[in-house]
């Protein structure tokens, strides 16, 4: 027994001595993808001494995210071990406090280290991973939202190994972005919500959303009284003033032929009985917002064909009004209404504009005194606002917390403060009591980030739908966190109030007047609009309508994967299965189906498989690929597929019920 000790420590001891190491920042850069500028060896990545947290590393790199890096092992390292943080060089100006960011390790499809939330000034995260049997190692950098000054580093990062050294590889190349939906028959499709409420007194505006050629014809059967159908655009207008719910039969007739559909429309209490469609103005213009290109985005939502598919709402988002810091009489008029900047000369001709293209029109404000670009916003003035609005004939408020946490922060400060529930929660109840008093129905959008966990009081405050989240970017991390991060609060959602993790980030984008493709690869942006699907998220375009391409056009013209969002069940998806780096996403839809997302969040094609048992179903299943319109087959006990990189297959599984 000595002797095979003393054999088994001399093999462990030549063991160790051949054992080498290389640190990251030797290995060859070109393949490590970031996002802005370019990773540094031993500096940051602006070229100052790596700092995390106060601690200084000699050697190291400096990165930003969102990074990703492969690097080939051969099955030959040992262990991965590094210091990680933000950089030092950052100020709190450029990275508040709720931002953050994570790394993550990832060996051969497996999470082998994952950080958790890194904010500015935390000290340094200790890495240390075993890489035995490793081929595939995936070095990342993720962060939730803008990736604006995410300087990250990997400090004191090495990698030790024996045999072959450690090689970065580049990532595998996605093929070009594929159109996967057939365009819609030439004969006429009804398509869009099967509900619409409205309350009693308020004006109606509901257009038939069809495809197929024109011209084309209209007719519905059992309109509640007072409210007429165009039998040529296919427009339900009017005022009904009595409650109640009816059940409505349309039709929509062209030369090659006609189709039925039901309507439920509920004159009552509630509205939005489905997540609100449209586009909003802030992340393709921002600040270079105008009436013209207001106008321009309702031409373009028509003359696309959008329109056809249920996409309703045309939003301003801020810098339509006066800036907050000129004289109180330049801001608003002598009664207290506000007025408005240059750039829009006359609301209420914009706004009946937009509905003359049979289209809902939608405004911005803040419960503080300036909006979030220093613009005049609503504090003091909220029942002023509220009928100004009403006035010029908008259909939507986005109401953003903004310059409203300091009033917060005063209330907190003050003798006796009510619960930080009452302190967040009251704007919101101010501008709700507000536009009820309005002969208007308005959709009451609340933007606050979801401080307090706005999606437990949301519905009480008044909210149609609220944000959950910070605001979104056109990057995988971003895009991820907002929608995976809905997990658990499914139970909040429902018709006529709905959770928003933001807007959509596909086409062009850019946040002001320079615009750029979307960051999002081909398959992320199916993973975007098939999640936001699934989440019954509202569906707000960002990009510039004017220069969609076919492939952004066809996302968001799927008639069937648009049904999973507008179903009037209104069940948002919950996660019933998770892998290291896949996830299942499932919902009831009102027919009794289920609507199935299987992703992939890895970085390497994957199987997934979504079993019958976690869908509380049995025996053999229909299945139809919901992107393609194409019908699988039946399948006994389980569905399983292969998912690409970063995408998805959606499904529907089950017999509808006739």
């Amino acid at each position: 027994m000595r002797y095979a000790i003393t054999f088994l420590a001399l093999f462990l001891t030549s063991s160790l001595a051949l054992a080498d190491s290389v640190r990251l920042e030797e290995l060859p850069l070109d393949a490590l993808h970031q996002d802005w500028g370019h990773a540094a060896a031993d500096k940051s990545v602006e070229g100052n001494p790596l700092s995390i947290g106060g601690e200084k590393f000699a050697h190291g790199l400096g990165s930003h995210a969102t990074s990703i890096w492969l690097i080939d092992l051969g099955g030959t390292a040992q262990r991965f071990t590094a210091k990680v943080g933000l950089d030092d060089e950052v100020s709190s100006a450029h990275f508040p406090s709720y931002r953050s960011i994570e790394f993550k390790v990832v060996g051969d499809h497996k999470t082998l280290f994952l950080s958790g939330p890194i904010r500015l000034g935390d000290p340094a995260k200790p890495i240390d991973v075993d890489l035995s049997g490793v081929h595939d190692l995936f070095l990342e950098i993720e962060t939730g939202g803008s990736i604006d000054y995410a300087h990250a580093d990997w400090g004191d990062a090495q990698i030790t190994y024996t045999g072959k050294r450690p090689t970065p590889m580049a990532l595998p190349e996605e093929p070009p972005a594929e159109i996967l939906t057939p365009k819609p028959p030439a004969t006429p499709r009804i398509n869009g919500a099967r509900v619409f409420g409205v309350r009693p007194g308020h004006p109606a505006l509901y257009t038939i959303a069809a495809t197929g050629e024109r011209p084309m014809t209209f007719s519905a059967q059992g309109l509640p009284a007072g409210l007429s159908l165009d039998a040529g655009t296919g427009r339900i207008t009017g005022i009904a003033d009595a409650a109640g719910e009816s059940v409505v039969k349309l039709k929509a007739s062209n030369a090659l032929g006609s189709d039925e559909r039901e309507l439920r429309i509920e004159v009552g209490d509630r509205i939005a009985l489905t997540p609100p469609m449209g586009w909003n103005s802030w992340n393709c213009f921002a600040g270079a917002v105008s009436d013209g290109k207001v106008r321009a985005a309702a031409d373009a939502m028509v003359n696309s064909g959008l329109i056809n598919h249920g996409w309703t709402y045309v939003n301003i988002d801020d810098c339509w009004e006066i800036r907050a810091s000129a004289p109180p009489e330049k801001r608003r008029a002598p009664d207290g209404h506000v007025l408005t900047n240059a750039k829009f000369p006359d609301m209420k001709a914009l706004a009946d504009y937009i509905h003359s293209k049979g289209l809902r029109a939608g405004l911005y404000s803040s419960p503080g005194p300036a909006t979030c670009g220093g613009f005049t916003a609503s504090y003091g003035f909220e029942q002023k606002d509220a009928e100004q609005y009403s006035q010029w004939g908008f259909d939507y408020l986005k109401y953003d917390w903004c310059s409203y946490g300091g009033i917060a922060d005063k209330i907190r400060k003050g003798p006796n403060p009510p619960p930080e529930p009452e302190i967040l929660r009251h704007p919101y109840l101010v501008m709700r009591d507000a536009l009820l008093r309005q002969n208007r129905d308005v959709l009451f959008s609340f933007c606050q980030y979801g401080m307090g966990n706005v999606w437990e009081w949301g519905e009480q405050a008044g909210g149609n739908c609220w944000r959950t989240t910070g605001d979104i970017s056109d990057n995988w991390g971003s895009m991820t966190r907002n929608g995976f991060g809905e997990a658990g609060h499914e139970k909040f959602a429902g018709p006529g109030h709905w959770n928003d993790p933001d807007m959509l980030v596909v086409g062009k984008v850019g946040w002001g007047p320079s615009l750029h493709a979307t960051h999002l690869s081909g398959n992320e942006q199916y993973t975007h609009i098939t999640l936001w699907c699934l989440l019954c998220s509202p569906l707000l375009i960002g990009c510039d309508m004017t220069q969609m391409d076919d492939f952004t056009l066809n996302l968001l013209t799927n008639d069937e994967v648009l049904a999973v969002n507008q179903d009037a069940l209104g069940n948002q998806a919950s996660r019933v299965a998770k892998g290291d780096d896949t996830e299942v996403w499932a919902k009831n839809l009102q027919d009794g189906t289920k609507a199935v997302g299987l992703f992939n969040r890895g970085e390497m094609p994957e199987m997934v498989t979504v079993k019958w048992s976690d869908l509380a179903l049995d025996g053999k299943q229909p299945v139809r690929d919901l992107w393609r319109q194409k019908d699988l087959g039946d399948f006994d006990g389980q569905y399983e597929c292969q998912v690409p990189r970063h995408g998805v297959v959606l499904v529907r599984v089950g017999q509808a019920r006739q």
